[in-house]
């Protein structure tokens, strides 16, 4: 009696699901979606341009083409974008680590008090809920209209979202970890830098990718309202306006976003160089 003939079991594919991603398929599906979403822009730009705007009428919404040729190709006005972009740099990431540094300490605090936390956290919403452009002027009557009047714009932009989410990482650390503290007779001191700092790393890179932007942003309110010292960015885009020059006015709207976007990528780099190793966010397909 002849033994059953065995199955013959097909070679793994390449395209296995349980096979990782080669890197350039990695690097399509994280370019591709982004890129076709820009020319799906881009085209929409040119039809709106050309289809809905008059000829008189296109100085309103420039060409893409035209915006590369007089505001990028003409070299004095992309170097006075590039000027205003350099102090409004400044202005925003000066803000930016003041804030950064006042948020952290303050949510410090409050998670290690619960009467500093029902104390200052209303007041850090408040704060958060004020039209900054309502209180821009008295800024200056009490700083000038100088550099460190669009640096308080700045810190008043970007602090509370580093506030919220610096706290929120440092109350969220895990039950039985703080068991584990405790059971060793950990001092407050060793459990806030042992434990509750590193666990609240993702939420405070969080925070610092948000108030990144922010930050950006108030620089920009700040050179509409405050003209003292070399014009930033945002000086710029309001004398272009006034002039009704819409390419460069578009090239330094476009150049200030690429900052924007710059420092969220290098703030997200340094997330994933620091805590990248430990810490992994779900991935969605």
């Amino acid at each position: 009696m002849t033994a059953p003939a065995r199955p013959q079991l097909a070679p793994p594919s390449a395209a296995s699901p349980d096979r990782p991603p080669s890197r350039l398929r990695r690097a399509a599906r994280a370019t591709g979606p982004p890129l076709a979403v820009l020319a799906a822009v881009i085209g929409l730009w040119y039809a709106v341009t050309y289809l809905a705007l008059a000829p008189r009428r296109r100085f309103l919404l420039p060409p893409p083409h035209q915006v590369i040729t007089d505001g990028f190709g003409d070299w004095s006005t992309f170097h006075e974008t590039l000027k205003g972009l350099a102090a409004t740099a400044k202005v925003a990431l000066v803000g930016l680590a003041i804030a950064a540094t006042l948020g952290m300490i303050f949510a410090v605090l409050m998670s290690q008090a619960g009467w500093i936390e029902r104390s200052f956290y209303p007041w850090a919403v408040v704060l958060q809920t004020i039209p900054i452009l309502a209180i821009v002027p008295l800024i200056g009557f009490w700083l000038g209209y100088g550099f460190w009047s669009r640096t308080v714009v700045c810190i008043l932009i970007a602090l509370f979202p580093i506030i919220t989410n610096t706290l929120f990482g440092l109350q969220s650390t895990d039950a039985g970890q703080h068991d584990l503290f405790t059971l060793h007779r950990a001092s407050r001191w060793a459990r806030l830098v042992h434990l509750e700092i590193p666990s609240a790393l993702p939420a405070v890179f969080t925070g610092l990718r948000i108030s990144a932007g922010l930050s950006v942003i108030g620089a920009i309110v700040g050179d509409f309202f405050f003209r003292e010292g070399q014009p930033g960015i945002g000086s710029l885009i309001d004398d272009y306006t006034r002039s009704l020059q819409s390419a460069p006015l578009f090239a330094a709207i476009i150049v200030s976003s690429l900052f924007g976007l710059a420092v969220f990528w290098l703030f997200g780099l340094a997330a994933h160089r620091i805590v990248g190793s430990w810490y992994t966010p779900r991935q969605r397909s």
